[in-house]
Parts: structure tokens; sequence; C-alpha cells
């Protein structure tokens, strides 16, 4: 029986905590085998003089080239952002938006891999319905989130989890609107192993602008996109995913209400229970007073009836990474927190 098809998560996920200096700031992240990632996506979490925006970076586009979770806004130029992409870690410049003297923050790391399933995409849109975009992933996306990098674009995310035909709906990662229906987004055809196919709207294919896609294919005992129906109940809804998540997301589908992208992870809270999380579509500092999940040895655990993560009978969506498989291929168990 195959239990995972990755033993060693930190070749291809890590979290990194950090104190911002206001110089340059050579970071390393903490596990046990080294990996240069591919993409970084940074976040304060106190708040401090600057407006602490998150920030993405990723080796396709380059350093000192920022995209925002937050913000509708056209690629940044950031120069003092991520200035390498390091052997097992990445280098910050000084700019106080990711790097302000003695503000704590977090940064997630991936790596690009078909055997981790995530590909980084960048494209340059034609303006034509039904038009496919190759990708690497060599597996059918479950995630796809594109940013328009020319324009302030609204982000476009395709989930496979949001409803029964999710490639005729969308979410807006830097908005907290329910999932909308719109063939212009995915020309209402499902992403192949090969391909993944756009519509004609100018959040993801304006004549000669340019994208970028971050690609993401589920793995076992790796990654997990779902979706789950809260209960209203303090002892809430238990969502399998078979290992011990490492980070992870959630977002109520079905209303526009404030119910946020929540991003929890294992390294600002390593004791059960995990509630301190960052909204990926504010500015807003760290809440460690709102949120109430256990991360198990092969799942989450939601210990809260707020209707932000547990409404009854609402859809959440929801994205997991592991810090370790429930199982290993030798049937080897991990151990819970």
């Amino acid at each position: 029986m195959a239990y995972t098809t990755i033993d060693n998560p930190e070749l291809y996920f890590q979290c990194k905590i950090f104190t911002g200096t206001g110089s340059s700031l050579a970071l390393t992240l903490d596990g046990d085998t080294d990996m240069q990632p591919d993409l970084v996506w940074v976040k304060a979490r106190t708040s401090g003089v600057y407006t602490n925006n998150h920030g993405l970076f990723d080796a396709v586009r380059g350093v000192g080239k920022a995209v925002e979770s937050n913000r509708n806004v056209a690629e940044q130029n950031a120069p003092e952002g991520v200035t390498a992409f390091g052997s097992d870690g990445f280098t910050l410049g000084t700019d106080g938006t990711w790097n302000e003297s003695s503000l704590t923050a977090v940064a997630w790391c991936w790596k690009e891999s078909a055997t981790a399933g995530f590909d980084i995409v960048t494209y340059t849109g034609n303006g034509t319905d039904d038009t496919d975009i190759s990708h690497n992933l060599s597996a059918t996306p479950k995630m796809i989130m594109v940013k328009n990098r020319d324009a302030a674009d609204d982000w476009q995310v395709y989930h496979g989890a949001n409803t029964s035909s999710p490639e005729t709906d969308y979410l807006v990662l830097n908005e907290t609107d329910a999932t909308a229906d719109a063939a212009d987004r995915w020309s209402d055809e499902a992403p192949t192993s090969s391909v993944f196919t756009l519509g004609d709207a100018d959040e993801v294919n304006t004549d000669t602008e340019d994208y970028i896609a971050y690609c993401f294919a589920e793995k076992q005992g790796f990654s997990k996109f779902g979706s789950y129906a809260g209960n209203a109940n303090a002892n809430g809804v238990f969502i399998y995913t078979g290992f011990k998540p490492a980070f992870f997301i959630c977002k109520r589908a079905d209303a526009t209400v404030v119910n946020s992208w929540n991003i929890f992870d294992n390294k600002r809270n390593t004791f059960n229970e995990t509630n301190c999380f960052v909204e990926a579509d504010t500015s807003d500092a760290e809440d460690c007073a709102s949120g109430g999940i256990d991360f198990l040895s092969n799942g989450i655990k939601i210990r809260t009836a707020s209707a932000r993560f547990n409404q009854s009978s609402s859809t959440y969506i929801y994205i997991a990474f592991a810090e370790a498989p429930f199982v290993n291929s030798n049937g080897v168990p991990c151990n819970a927190r």
C-alpha cells in the first residue's frame, strides 16, 4: 500500500520565522534537509512603520520583483525585497515592508518540482478565449493562482474542490468575495495534466500583458486541496489530509463576508492549539486571538465555532502542505504534536 509519494516534505516546503533587522539579512531554513526555494512568500507578523503587505518572490521572474497577495496592484519593483535565493534559504534586502528592524515575520518557501506538484508559469496574454497555457506538472492542477503583472487586476484562483464544476468558477485572493461564476476566467474547461485553459477576462488574458501563475497538483502525503462543511460547533470538523500539516489556508467560499484567506503554519505555534494566523488578503498583523485549530498527525481539527472557520453548513476551501506524511513509504507513522 502506498502511503506517500514524498517521505521528506522538507525537500519541497519549509516555513521560516525571523526578526527583521533593516539591513541585508541572509536567512537559513530550519529543516534538517537543505532546500533552495523557488517561491518565497513573506509577511510581517507585527505592525510597524511600514504598511506590511505580503510579498511573493520567485526564481522564475527573478529577484527584486514582488507580487502582493493582499493587493491587486501590478508587479512591484522591489530591489530590496528578496535579493537572492540561496542553497538553503534566501536573502532579504533593506525594504521595511518585509524586513523592518525588530519586527517579527514569517516566510513560506516552496521548491518548484513536478515531484512535489508545483510549477511556476509565466505567460503573455493574447486576449483570446479558449487559450491553452502549458505547465510542467505532469498531473492535473488542483489549484492555480494567477496575477496580471502589468496591471491592477485582481488575483484569480482556480480551486479544484471549490464547487462541483470548479472550472466554471473562480475566487479572488486579494478579496473576501464568495465564489463567482464566469466563463471568461477558465473558459469553462477543466485543467489537464499538460495545460490549463484561459478565457478572455483582463484578469487572466489581456493581449500583450504578462502574467504569473502558481500551479499546484495534489501529492499523496504531501499536499491536499479540498473543502469541508462547517458545523458551528467548538468541537468542529476533522479534515483528513493524510499528513501532519506544516501549512494550512482556509477560506469560506459560499458567502461574501469578513472571512479572509486565513494562513496557519507549524512554526508560529509549535503546540496545539494552533491559533495564530495571518490573512492573505490584508496587510494586517498576525491574529492570535480568533483562531483555534489543531494540527494532527493525519489532518486538521477545527476547534472553534467562529463563522470565519466553521459556519454551519457553509463551504470552506482549504490548502495544506505537510510537515510529515501520516505513514512514510516504509510504513512508519509520524508522531503527533
